[in-house]
Formats: structure tokens, C-alpha cells, sequence
């Protein structure tokens, strides 16, 4: 039994992260420590004005470890990491975990690319941005291309110059085609040139080349073309203007401001990058407690520059933050030069904290309602789920499908649920084999058996090679498995479990009559659920979605002649005659059901195909 007064007299002085559990075991706080000593057991002082936070989560802690580091640098870090992947009840949140995208070109190559890339890579290649969204980048992608008609083939040139055909890029004047030799090397080079100087934004040379062109579209009568010029140069100006921004320097920054309404909170940040503003986005956090501004403004930079590809020179910070010096220390060794945490008071910069703080307001209120039933509708019908259930701790459910055709080549879906919102990163697709006929149960059984070993394999490969532990949809196993299916489907997946030696809770949805979730079955006990409750609506979206993906797979299969009729393997049987058996009796099931003067008698068929059609199905292993 964990006795929490004698393990704080075994606390060290050193700097290090702590992480204290609930009832159920679960982590519900991670902090870090200058001195493990001394910040730990300040908890459970009862002198100590601790706020409504900290007094209700002491109260909750059954027990607390402890990880010891070199320096608080190293414990800030492991905080940040380990506040990623556990999300504690306590640590304030940051609900948005977002990749920013890039604009690419491939400057390393003969006939350089432009493209949209997610991370930034060591690879010779030039990129522009992040930009804050993925449509914004596709605009100016479109753009460059219809004036500049830079290709975006994955053909490897010079070496397949005239391989091939051109695509139809050419064709609609998006491209110059330089894999049939159309345009030089010098041309192409001097096109990607004012690309480049067009990203760094400089718009005045592509103006003036869609000026020339549209006044000699009209000189010549093409006024179709002369329209068509015209709205691009419409579509520069939109461009250009959104680059804008009133700084006279060209330093990269990012302006960061929030306003918060009781446990809502909503941060705000502005993009600036040599100068122009690029975009802007605001976050949700979920307010743990009674936390002040510069409490929550330092939650959100640890969270989210932990995770973002790239970090400016400066942040400009509507209010001071606690270990601002440990917070530069943490940036400026991840961006690999100096980063300068700022609070303005005066002048322009002060002016932008403020209107990012304004807009962060009006999203607040704007928005708060929608907030709280999105927070409703996934979070908190978790939550609901859980306490119906009687666990905690559910995080990431996964839930499992199975679809067939004319009860041949089954295939299987794992859809994935994280705080009741779809993961579709780490939804997964199985083709299962050496199955005979269909069978729901060896089906299923197959698809958490290969799922679960090919995790655990995972894990104890990077185990062996000592690699950094990598959470992907296989190495993270769920908290909660629902299986599309009742008592049976249960007892299915928990012998899967047992035979591997995993103890994940298994809950079976309980169709009514029209195959839609009524209940829920768990430890040999069926639950209700009201079905205008949120967890009931919670469990329809998941049944639904498991279905589509199952369904979906199976029909990119059909489409590609990988699935057919176990009809088809019947002797004497051809596709009209198994038109006309699917017509008349439905299901496989029902035609297996047939006697022999059953299936004579259908239009097309003779005694010879009926006798094939029950001997395959009665008379002979494959049948049984």
C-alpha cells in the first residue's frame, strides 16, 4: 500500500517532472520541479493556500511517482511530453493539435517542383510558411501554376524526357510540359525564380506579366482569354493583400493573446513572417481550475510549440509568464537559435497584442456556446459513457466492423476515437484470409488478433533497439473496444485479449430490430441507454462510422475485381443464372436452404445446375 507520507520523506532535492494518480490509477496531474522535494509536498500541506483546484485534486490522489533529470531544463521538456500524451484531468488542455503546412520547392531538383508539404525536412529543398491553412497554400499553388505552369508530376526529368505522353496539366495550360522537352532547362529555371520571388512577396513582377498578357489577350480580340487573365490578376491582389502587414522590420514573430469567460478559454496567435502577417488561428483550452492568464499562456506554449515545425525569433505575450528565462532556454534550444519572449507596453507591437487579444474575445463570444455542446456531444459523452460503464480514465476507444459480399473475401475495419472525436490518422483496414464462407465470429477474431500482435510486436521492437517509444495506431492500445455486436462478438475479442495477455475493457453494442445501437453489453450485464443521451448519439456516430469504412473498403476491393460471390465458384453456374438465383432467393443463406426441385425450378436453370448448386453447398467440405 502506497503510504503518501513516508514516500514524500523519500523525495529528492533534485530538479525532475512528478505525475500524481487517482482512484482508478489514471494520471490526473503532471508538473515539473526545480526541487522534487520541496514542490511535492507542498501539496499536502494543510497550512498552505493552495486554490479550489489544487484542494480538489489532492484530494483525489491516491498515490504520486516521480522522474528525477539533469536540470529543469530537461524536467520542462518531460512535463511538455508527457502532459501530451497522458492529458491529465488537471493539466490545463490545449484541444487543438494541428500540423501546418508549407509550400515546397524542390530547388535540389533538374525541373523543380511546387507542392504542398506538411513538415519541413533536410532535404535541399526551399520552403515558405507555415501557413495556417491547408486551403491557403492549394490557392497560391493554383495560381503559380496557371501562370508560371511549373509541373507537379512525380516524373523523374531529364532522365524521362519523352518517356511518356504529357498529362493533362499541359493540356489545360498548367504546365509547360517539360518532360516532352517543350521548355528548356534555362526557361523552366528562370519561371521557378519568380516563383520564388512571388512567395517571398514580391507581387509586382507576376502584375505586371497578367497586365501585359490581358492587354494583348484584348488587342487581338481574345476576350475570353483577356476575362480569364484578368481574374487572376483579381486573385493576386486577394493574395497579396492577406501577406500584408504595417511592420517595418522582416523578423519572423508570433503574437499570442487570449480572453477567458469562466472555465472557457480561447487563445489567439498571429503569424508573422518576414514581416507580412501569413494568418492567424485561435485555440480552445480546457480550463482545469482556477489558473491565472500567464498560468495559461505558458500551458499553451509548451503544448503547442512542442509540437509545431517551426519557431519565429520573438513571441509577444499579452501577460508575463512564470520560468519565462526556462521557457527561451526550451525554444531557443529547439529552434537551434535565440528565441525572446516579449510583453509590449508601448507602441506598434503593443497595438498588436491588443487586437490579437480583441479577436480572441470575439471568437470567445462568438463561439462559447458551440464550444460547450462540441465539448458536450465528444468529451463530456465520454465521460458520460464511462460513468454508465463504471470506468475512467477513456481516452482513445477503438471499434471494429466486418463486411462481406454474397458471404465472400470478408474484410474488417478499426476506426479510432480519441475525447469522442474520430481519429482518422489511425483508422485501419484488414483483407482477411483463409476464412470459408462467412463467419462474423473468425472474422473478428482474425482482424484483433493480427491488430493487437502487430502492436505488441511494435513494442518490443523498440524495446529491444531501445528506440524512442512512437505512438502509432497499432503501438497504443485503447482504453475501451467496442465490438459491433452483442455477447457473442465479446467473448470473441476478451479470448483475443486473454490468449495475449492484454486487459482492456470489451463492450458490445446491442442492436434493436432495425440494427441500430439500443444498449450496451459489459461484464456479462446489458445496460440501457436513453437515446437522446449524448453518449447514446456518441455510440451511434461510431457504429455508423465503423460501418461506412468496412463498407467502403470493401466496395474500393469490388472496384478493383478483388471481390466476388461464392456463386461464382459453383460449376455450371454462370452470371445469369446467378442473377437469377440472387433475384429469387435473396441471401446466399437462403439459397443453401434450397432443395434441388427449389433451385430446377427457377426460369434458366436446368437439373444439372440445380444438382451443382446443392452439391456445392451439402455435398462437399466446402459446403458445410
Amino acid at each position: 500500500m502506497f503510504e503518501i507520507e513516508e514516500e514524500l520523506k523519500k523525495l529528492p532535492a533534485k530538479p525532475g517532472v512528478y505525475l500524481m494518480h487517482g482512484e482508478h490509477d489514471e494520471i490526473i496531474y503532471v508538473g515539473k520541479a526545480k526541487s522534487l522535494k520541496n514542490r511535492v509536498r507542498q501539496y499536502f500541506q494543510t497550512s498552505r493556500n493552495k486554490g479550489p483546484k489544487i484542494e480538489q485534486m489532492v484530494t483525489h490522489i491516491r498515490r504520486f511517482e516521480y522522474i528525477v533529470t539533469d536540470s529543469e531544463l530537461e524536467a520542462l521538456i518531460l512535463e511538455c511530453n508527457l502532459i501530451k500524451e497522458h492529458r491529465p484531468k488537471y493539466n490545463t488542455l490545449l484541444m487543438d493539435d494541428k500540423e501546418y503546412p508549407y509550400i515546397k520547392v524542390t530547388v535540389q531538383e533538374a525541373f523543380p517542383r511546387v507542392m504542398l508539404a506538411r513538415q519541413r525536412r533536410k532535404d535541399k529543398a526551399r520552403y515558405f510558411g507555415p501557413y495556417t491553412s491547408a486551403g491557403a497554400v492549394r490557392e497560391i499553388l493554383e495560381l503559380l501554376r496557371k501562370v508560371y505552369r511549373i509541373r507537379s508530376c512525380n516524373r523523374n526529368l531529364p532522365r524521362d524526357i519523352g518517356k511518356e505522353r504529357p498529362c493533362l496539366n499541359y493540356h489545360i495550360h498548367c504546365c509547360s510540359a517539360p518532360c516532352q522537352g517543350k521548355i528548356s532547362a534555362e526557361d523552366y529555371a528562370a519561371s521557378i525564380r519568380q516563383v520564388i520571388d512571388f512567395l517571398n512577396g514580391n507581387t509586382e513582377p507576376i502584375r505586371k506579366r497578367l497586365t501585359d498578357q490581358m492587354q494583348e489577350a484584348s488587342e487581338h480580340l481574345e476576350f475570353e482569354r483577356a476575362a480569364e487573365l484578368r481574374e487572376l490578376l483579381k486573385q493576386v491582389a486577394a493574395i497579396s493583400q492577406r501577406q500584408k502587414m504595417s511592420q517595418n522590420d522582416s523578423d519572423d514573430r508570433d503574437i499570442i493573446a487570449m480572453a477567458m469567460q469562466a472555465q472557457d478559454v480561447v487563445v489567439q496567435v498571429f503569424f508573422i513572417r518576414e514581416g507580412r502577417l501569413i494568418g492567424r488561428e485561435h485555440f480552445y483550452m480546457t480550463l482545469a481550475g482556477d489558473e491565472e492568464p500567464g498560468d495559461i499562456l505558458r500551458e499553451f506554449i509548451t503544448q503547442f510549440y512542442s509540437g509545431t515545425p517551426y519557431l519565429p525569433k520573438e513571441l509577444l505575450l499579452q501577460h508575463a509568464v512564470a520560468d519565462a528565462d526556462l521557457l527561451e532556454q526550451w525554444l531557443s534550444a529547439r529552434r537551434g537559435m535565440k528565441v525572446t519572449l516579449r510583453i509590449p507596453k508601448i507602441g506598434e507591437k503593443e497595438k498588436l497584442v491588443e487586437l490579437a487579444a480583441k479577436n480572441a474575445e470575439l471568437v470567445l463570444s462568438q463561439d462559447r456556446e458551440r464550444i460547450r455542446q462540441e465539448e458536450k456531444r465528444t468529451a463530456g459523452a465520454v465521460r458520460e459513457l464511462a460513468s454508465l460503464l463504471g470506468l475512467s480514465g477513456i481516452v482513445r476507444m477503438e471499434a471494429y466492423d466486418i463486411s462481406n459480399i454474397s458471404g465472400f473475401d470478408s474484410v474488417g475495419s478499426m476506426v479510432v476515437y480519441e475525447y469522442g472525436r474520430p481519429k482518422r490518422s489511425d483508422y485501419r483496414k484488414f483483407r482477411l484470409r483463409g476464412l470459408d464462407g462467412p463467419d462474423d465470429y473468425a472474422s473478428m477474431r482474425q482482424v484483433l488478433t493480427r491488430r493487437f500482435e502487430h502492436g505488441i510486436s511494435e513494442l518490443e521492437k523498440q524495446k529491444e533497439s531501445q528506440m524512442e517509444p512512437k505512438f502509432g495506431s497499432f503501438t497504443k492500445f485503447p482504453d475501451l473496444i467496442l465490438m459491433d455486436g452483442g455477447k457473442g462478438q465479446v467473448n470473441i475479442a476478451l479470448d483475443v485479449l486473454e490468449t495475449l495477455g492484454l486487459s482492456i475493457p470489451v463492450c458490445g453494442m446491442v442492436k434493436d430490430d432495425r440494427h441500430r445501437t439500443r444498449g450496451l453489453y459489459y461484464n456479462n450485464r446489458e445496460y440501457t441507454l436513453a437515446i437522446n443521451s449524448d453518449a447514446f448519439l456518441l455510440l451511434t456516430r461510431i457504429q455508423d462510422e465503423a460501418h461506412r469504412f468496412a463498407i467502403e473498403f470493401h466496395r474500393s476491393l469490388r472496384g478493383k475485381g478483388q471481390v466476388h460471390s461464392v456463386l461464382d465458384d459453383i460449376p455450371n453456374i454462370g452470371p445469369a443464372r446467378r442473377r437469377a438465383l440472387m433475384r429469387h432467393f435473396v441471401s446466399i443463406d437462403a439459397i443453401r436452404e434450397a432443395d434441388e426441385d427449389a433451385l430446377a425450378a427457377l426460369e434458366g436453370m436446368d437439373r444439372r445446375a440445380a444438382q451443382s448448386v446443392y452439391q456445392f453447398f451439402h455435398g462437399s467440405a466446402k459446403g458445410n
